[in-house]
């Protein structure tokens, strides 16, 4: 796949991420310390949930979001399952998309940009095979064209492949089109069968699908804990 920057990608992309990303958080700094103080309350600390995400030229990042997890174990100090530590405040903090605002100081370090390729786990880019990992020649974004092509309805392979075609045509209008329909999935109640919280990782489904064996699925795992750890 090749990638031709546009004249809008080299020099005003960047711009537009820093005034937006300054005037959400100066907009919105009400919101955030509302938020702040009901995670602190609801679920505890951190009240900032910090996790290595793959970024620009796979070059590992901390992401930042609104804590939506509690740290409920059961009675042998194990952590319940992602589902039941969940609960309702997090899933309306991740149906609103709120526990992403902490990401617009990501987009002023330069980790990420407002739209792009939404970044994905460590463990699950070791799982794309190297066409797909192209998706990682620009910057992450936190939102991006397949969040509204179908988000978690559709399979990690046609999510990629849309992350893949939005790098081939990176412009202003694309950007633009892209902003004012993410709104409008946030603002107006979506389809049920996106109201997913937890899904499988990349590596997951590969598994569960048979389209990878155990022990190459024990080997990747392997080497996404070996690039964090090297962090």
């Amino acid at each position: 796949m090749q990638h031709k920057k546009t004249f809008y990608e080299k020099y005003i992309k960047r711009i537009l991420d820093i005034i937006c990303a300054l005037l959400a958080i100066i907009v919105f700094a009400w919101l955030y310390i509302i938020i702040a103080i009901l995670v602190r309350i609801k679920l505890g600390k951190p009240v900032i949930f910090k996790q290595a995400r793959p970024g620009k030229n796979e070059k590992i990042f901390n992401m930042y979001k609104f804590r939506s997890m509690s740290n409920e174990k059961d009675e042998n100090g194990s952590l319940l399952s992602d589902e039941e530590r969940l609960g309702t405040f997090g899933k309306f903090l991740r149906s609103t998309s709120l526990d992403e605002l902490p990401e617009a100081f990501n987009v002023l370090k330069g980790d990420m940009s407002i739209i792009g390729p939404r970044p994905q786990l460590v463990k699950d880019m070791v799982f794309m095979d190297d066409r797909q990992r192209m998706r990682h020649i620009v910057r992450p974004g936190i939102s991006g064209l397949a969040q509204i092509k179908g988000r978690n309805a559709i399979s990690w392979e046609e999510k990629i492949d849309w992350d893949l075609k939005y790098i081939e045509h990176i412009t202003f209008i694309n950007d633009f089109k892209i902003v004012l329909e993410t709104a409008k999935q946030v603002f107006i109640k979506k389809k049920d069968n996106d109201q997913i919280d937890i899904t499988d990782d990349f590596g997951d489904a590969l598994l569960k699908s048979g389209k990878i064996t155990k022990e190459e699925y024990d080997k990747k795992q392997k080497e996404a804990l070996d690039l964090i750890s090297r962090k």
